[in-house]
């Protein structure tokens, strides 16, 4: 989830606060709908009187009447999670504790269970699991509802509750009740806690000079990560890529300035991303500068029901900029912008301050970005040769020769064995194995050789 800043605010004390909501409902503003606060002249607030007063009266009422003693501290943190959580599902209220571990999140390293979730419907939804984390490891999939955490009902929870349970100590076990699509039941699975170090920049060579980056989260150091990654693509390949294929598949978003940066990286010139606001600070807009790492080489974008925020940013910034081809399926939808203001009493509240738009203009929030090409998710199964293999005309006998000078007596084995050089087979097999078992990602490569083929051609 995008943060934009971090600016302080100040905290009035809750009994202060309350003093003078009080001593206001009975006398000045007995007869007004609403008033202004500030200085002379440059009004600020309105305030609504009838609410507030009621507001006051339910806080007293539940503080004096509720069947168990209620610390005032207590009720007042969950009016204001109340009154954030209500207004959409990003918008929430951080204690100082969780504010800390969200920090730490931004930064790579936290404790859970590793993946990105949201509320739907009073459920908690995972909008999709973070890569070599044991969430992703249980077979937690994008879109999963929890609908219960260690045998307790997630409903009627908020956010926060819901991940305070999630998190735990290393080594913990989880149990998690999960509805989930194309399933008659629920879905029940054990989960083991574990500190979750997320790598956000992974990179391998594919064939043929085609690249391939695994962005699976945008944190701090995403930028510069992909770069590093660029370059050990460009060494193994012993000189630039001919193509790459730049997988956010599952990447629930992050730090907006990274989402940035990852779009800079292969992009000379042209508008980002803009995101517009009620206030000033809100209003941004995000320029590239010189400086395309593929040197206009082509790109294949991988996405899915999983990609979301700052994942479809970069998405629709190199779709718009006709930079990319966009492969996959339709993203989440998450085109909104949330600022984290600090408290003094070290809380902090994160709030829904903008929306997200592509270079054309086009919202991102609860729409998402369409591929170019749509992959649909589907389940694809290898027939194996049979045990004679396939009749061709080498295998005839007597088959005149095809004046190459190339031996096709051999089988199709032997040939393998010995005609391809400087092949590390280990690596091949573990490709091969890798493209039997993804095949979105058996798709992209196709894409990305013919868009490569094509421009040889163009030239």
């Amino acid at each position: 989830m995008s943060t934009t800043g971090i600016r302080k605010i100040m905290w009035i004390s809750s009994g202060a606060l309350l003093g003078a909501m009080i001593a206001v409902g009975s006398t000045v503003w007995a007869d007004r709908e609403e008033v202004l606060v500030g200085e002379q002249n440059q009004p600020v607030l309105s305030l609504p009187l009838k609410e507030l007063r009621a507001f006051v009266e339910v806080f007293e009422r539940v503080s004096h009447d509720y069947v168990d003693e209620i610390d005032d501290k207590k009720l007042l943190e969950g009016a204001i999670s109340g009154m954030l959580s209500s207004l959409d599902p990003h918008s929430a209220y951080l204690p100082p504790k969780d504010f800390k571990e969200m920090e730490e999140h931004t930064t790579g390293e936290f404790g859970g269970l590793g993946m990105e979730v949201g509320m739907e419907d009073g459920f908690v939804k995972v909008i999709s699991p973070i890569d070599d984390t044991p969430a992703q490891e249980a077979g937690i999939k994008a879109g999963d509802l929890i609908i219960k955490l260690a045998g307790e009902p997630v409903k009627g929870k908020t956010l926060g509750e819901a991940v305070k349970i999630m998190r735990g100590k290393p080594g913990t076990e989880l149990e998690l009740d999960i509805i989930r699509k194309g399933e008659d039941g629920p879905v029940h699975v054990k989960i083991v806690r574990a500190i979750i170090k997320v790598k956000s920049v992974k990179q391998r060579m594919l064939e043929d000079g085609v690249g391939y980056l695994r962005i699976s989260q945008f944190q701090v150091r995403t930028g510069s990560d992909l770069t590093k990654a660029m370059q050990k693509l460009e060494t193994e390949n012993s000189g630039a890529l001919n193509g790459l294929v730049l997988d956010l598949r599952n990447n629930p978003g992050g730090v907006l300035q990274a989402a940035v940066q990852v779009s800079d990286a292969f992009l000379d010139e042209g508008l980002i991303v803009y995101t517009e606001g009620r206030i000033k600070n809100s209003q941004m807009r995000f320029e590239s500068e010189m400086g395309d790492l593929m040197n206009g080489k082509p790109i294949v974008v991988l996405i899915n029901e999983g990609s979301a925020s700052a994942s479809e940013i970069v998405a629709g910034a190199l779709q718009d900029q006709k930079r990319a081809l966009i492969a996959g399926r339709d993203s989440f939808g998450k085109g909104s912008v949330q600022t984290l203001l600090q408290l003094n009493n070290g809380a902090a509240i994160k709030v829904t301050t903008a929306r997200y738009f592509t270079p054309a203009g086009r919202s991102i929030q609860a729409e998402g970005i369409k591929p170019d090409v749509e992959i649909e998710l589907v389940k694809v199964e290898k027939i194996e040769d049979n045990k004679f293999g396939n009749i061709k005309e080498e295998h005839l006998t007597g088959h005149l020769s095809n004046g190459n000078g190339t031996d096709h007596g051999k089988t199709k084995s032997e040939t393998k064995d010995s005609d391809v050089k400087d092949v590390d087979k280990e690596k091949s097999d573990e490709l091969e194995a890798l493209l039997d078992k993804d095949y979105e990602l058996n798709e992209a490569l196709r894409i990305i050789k013919a868009m490569t083929l094509a421009q040889e051609m163009i030239r």
